[in-house]
């Protein structure tokens, strides 16, 4: 294979690949400018598209290790070969080697989202509130229910009748048909920013970035 020379990663796919490594540990690193990657549950599916534009495969089996590795360096040069890659800055060079694909695991097609019955936008501020107050009072589950004339979004222990709760109201001008659904908040490993939500009448559900496009699947099961 051809050997890329002197790319170097920026700050916006280091963020990236740092946000995947908390989905999948792992990741195999596709030629083109998109990279994708799916928890082993394959309850996640996230999808960026990216700056730089690799031109080998690169099956990294610790996602985290390696990007500790480019935290080593100040903006280090990454020379990608068949079988590894050298990560070097100055004199000081790390030989990384690729793992075995078979080994990863990877997204092996893609979601093939159905139609919408309602989107909302979520905002940072929102999300932020959200994931916090679930951290606080310690509950697991986000429930997402629309209907009479609103949308509003619960964090609460789903099988606790006396759970703590938090409730957020997203929209109340909502006139679309009723739905509830839910999804654990440790699902939600988003990059900080704010999203356009589309919900379908299945279990896939699309949260999409609105600065940078990148986009989360998400399972979600309706009540």
């Amino acid at each position: 294979m051809k050997t890329v020379t002197k790319m170097r990663l920026s700050k916006e796919t280091i963020n990236i690949l740092k946000n995947f490594a908390s989905i999948n540990s792992n990741i195999l690193i596709e030629p083109g400018s998109r990279l994708r990657t799916r928890s082993s549950g394959s309850n996640i599916y996230a999808v960026a598209n990216v700056q730089e534009d690799f031109e080998t495969e690169i099956a990294i089996w610790d996602l985290n290790k390696f990007l500790g590795i480019i935290s080593m360096f100040n903006n280090p040069d990454l020379e990608f070969h068949d079988k590894y890659v050298d990560i070097s800055n100055g004199k000081s060079t790390v030989k990384y080697y690729y793992a075995e694909k078979s080994l990863l695991t990877v997204p092996t097609r893609e979601v093939k989202m159905p139609e919408t019955i309602f989107t909302f936008d979520l905002e940072e501020q929102d999300l932020n509130e959200i994931l916090k107050s679930s951290s606080i009072l310690q509950v697991s589950d986000l429930k997402i229910v629309a209907g009479d004339g609103k949308i509003v979004i619960t964090v609460q222990d789903s099988g606790n009748d006396t759970s703590d709760s938090f409730e957020l109201v997203i929209e109340e001008d909502y006139d679309g048909p009723d739905y509830e659904g839910s999804l654990k908040v440790t699902d939600v490993k988003f990059l900080p920013g704010s999203y356009k939500v589309e919900i379908t009448d299945t279990i896939v559900s699309r949260f999409t970035h609105t600065n940078n496009g990148l986009i989360y699947y998400i399972a979600i099961n309706k009540a």
